[in-house]
């Protein structure tokens, strides 16, 4: 089954609206879907609910959408170097979800595999635990924390094969599988895009069954968020 179409606009049509939840791919600038970002700034859906371990920053990634005020929620662990994500969480136009990292990526990957919840020992006592349920266990207290699924995953992979096998590169593979298995319906932006069979079945880190449309970006921008170099 081919799953590839020709560009992020025709990936997005007919899938995404208004009020949906969207997970996102990638940790800062690293290893975040681009073109699929740009393209869902570009169809005007609003009063998204968006995952991601953070915002990006004001001019790339997901603070496209946070301009054009088409997020209305963030669940994120990290706000970032994001000005605008700021101002607008402080002044009360932003509904944020902080969530410890770790359980971020718990939550997607409980999501993905059909798990409703889980105990964990993070947060405990603070603030993240207000309102939820907490059990002991060995003595030791824990917090239920809920899964997470979305309506639709935008996912950035290096290497596809047309039934959706994906290949990640390095760090850029990040949340990106928990945010592919997550999802209901997942895109996924790729540089290289082979036939099926060619991949080694070794090297493939996702299957194609969590895949539904693949898109070719063989030249991302890959902004570097913090560059920091040696001195000479």
């Amino acid at each position: 089954m081919d799953k590839h179409y020709p560009d992020a606009v025709s990936a997005l049509k007919g899938i995404v609206s208004d009020g949906q939840t969207i997970a996102v791919g990638g940790f800062g600038l690293c290893g975040i879907p681009e073109a699929l970002i740009a393209a869902l700034r570009d169809s005007g859906v609003k009063e998204l609910t968006c995952i991601s371990n953070n915002a990006g920053v004001d001019d790339f990634g997901l603070g496209l959408l946070l301009a054009t005020r088409q997020i209305k929620k963030m669940i994120s662990s990290y706000v970032g170097e994001n000005k605008e994500f700021e101002r607008q969480f402080l002044s009360g136009e932003l509904e944020v979800e902080l969530t410890p990292q770790g359980t971020l990526a718990e939550k997607l990957r409980a999501g993905g595999a059909g798990i409703p919840a889980f105990f964990t020992k993070t947060g405990v006592g603070t603030q993240v635990a207000e309102g939820k349920e907490t059990r002991v266990f060995d003595g030791e207290e824990y917090l239920m924390e809920k899964a997470l699924v979305a309506d639709v995953s935008l996912v950035k992979a290096w290497k596809a094969d047309k039934a959706g096998n994906l290949i990640f590169r390095k760090t850029a593979r990040n949340f990106n599988p928990d945010v592919a298995t997550a999802g209901k319906i997942t895109v996924v932006e790729v540089e290289e895009l082979v036939e099926t069979g060619t991949l080694d079945p070794d090297h493939i880190h996702l299957p194609g069954i969590y895949v539904h449309r693949i898109i070719v970006n063989a030249n991302p921008e890959k902004r570097i968020e913090q560059r920091t170099v040696r001195e000479a």
